[in-house]
């Protein structure tokens, strides 16, 4: 299963200490105008090495494209590119090769295939989302035509989180730190926490919050095909990532149905909406308002400090893992939330094309 989505398909492949990362993008319009500069930043919000309370690998993650682009125009066939691994420390691994590492993916690896690339965790790596962001770049290229615009923010780092909707905030001021959250304040407080995690040798998760604006109405099948079902499959199918929900969510559990509703009303000759308690989102279908969900994330599972684990034999032993790890992946999964939605949209609304002559 390295293959996302229906119509727009991303079929990915690599490994986090091997030559390349990498992926080939079928059933992407024909006569969208490339920005590479763009596709580059893109790649640029998620590499490593971007601050302080990022991991301090150093590439420059500078993707190559193969074909599908001609003239800076995507040109309907497959567009095939790579990003060449240029700074791997796999030494770094050397004292992992046959220990599995706690609540990491070495051990269901191992069982699974009966062989595992243990060199920065291989193909379990979140170096392998970097295909992901490049997708990502590219539906977003195509959705602007749409006017569809996508926004993600980390609005929760451990215990310091955003009591605000996402609306109280100026989501433009996410990029001004390098946390990637929208107040200023809560930003810095939740850098000094991350910085404080990593001193210790430890790692902490969080929330990141996403909302889609511009999403017109009919995205998502009425069954089996809900837009929130795959967006829930994409947020879930990211390295770390332990739970989705959009709209209220679990919030508010104890209002009654005549204070959830999302009471219509006469906008000027137009149907509206008093509120957007459903998240943009109704019986599996966008209904034209914001879509909002959250996505948490657990700590990162390979630890600086010693923690008790078994060898591939059983043998208890003690690991401490050495080599350039990230405390915290909010910040670089930032793009990566926005790159999944994204993909998401751009496939259901070519889905949707398809039930109309």
């Amino acid at each position: 299963m390295n293959t996302f989505g229906n119509i727009f398909r991303l079929t990915s492949f690599g490994e986090s200490h091997g030559k390349a990362i990498g992926g080939v993008i079928d059933g992407f319009p024909a006569g969208i105008s490339i920005d590479l500069d763009f596709v580059q930043q893109e790649l640029a919000r998620r590499r490593p090495g971007q601050s302080a309370i990022t991991t301090a690998r150093k590439e420059a993650d500078a993707v190559e494209f193969l074909s599908g682009i001609y003239e800076g125009v995507s040109t309907g066939c497959p567009i095939g590119f790579v990003i060449w691994n240029t700074n791997q420390h796999s030494n770094d691994y050397d004292n992992m090769k046959d220990v599995f590492r706690p609540s990491h993916a070495d051990y269901t690896y191992t069982q699974k295939y009966g062989i595992r690339d243990h060199r920065g965790g291989g193909r379990s790596s979140a170096r392998e989302t970097i295909s992901r962001v490049v997708g990502g770049a590219l539906a977003k290229l195509a959705l602007r035509q749409l006017g569809i615009r996508i926004t993600a923010f980390t609005s929760q780092v451990g215990p310091y989180k955003l009591d605000k909707d996402y609306t109280a905030y100026d989501l433009s001021r996410i990029e001004e730190n390098p946390v990637r959250c929208p107040d200023p304040e809560m930003a810095r407080q939740m850098s000094d926490y991350i910085l404080k995690i990593k001193g210790e040798g430890d790692t902490i998760g969080g929330v990141i919050s996403c909302v889609v604006q511009g999403c017109p109405v009919g995205l998502g099948e009425p069954a089996f095909g809900k837009l929130h079902a795959a967006l829930g499959n994409a947020m879930l199918s990211i390295n770390a990532v332990k739970g989705f929900e959009y709209g209220q969510g679990f919030n508010n559990m104890e209002m009654k149905g005549s204070e959830q509703n999302d009471v219509f009303f006469n906008d000027h000759g137009h149907i509206g909406f008093r509120t957007n308690r459903s998240g943009g989102i109704q019986g599996g279908i966008s209904n034209g308002q914001d879509i909002y969900f959250r996505v948490a994330f657990k700590p990162v599972a390979t630890l600086l400090t010693e923690q008790p684990t078994v060898d591939i034999h059983g043998n208890e032993t003690m690991l401490k893992a050495r080599g350039r790890h990230d405390p915290c992946v909010l910040p670089r999964a930032v793009p990566i939330v926005e790159a999944m939605t994204a993909m998401t949209l751009l496939d259901y609304y070519l889905l949707d094309k398809t039930t109309h002559l």
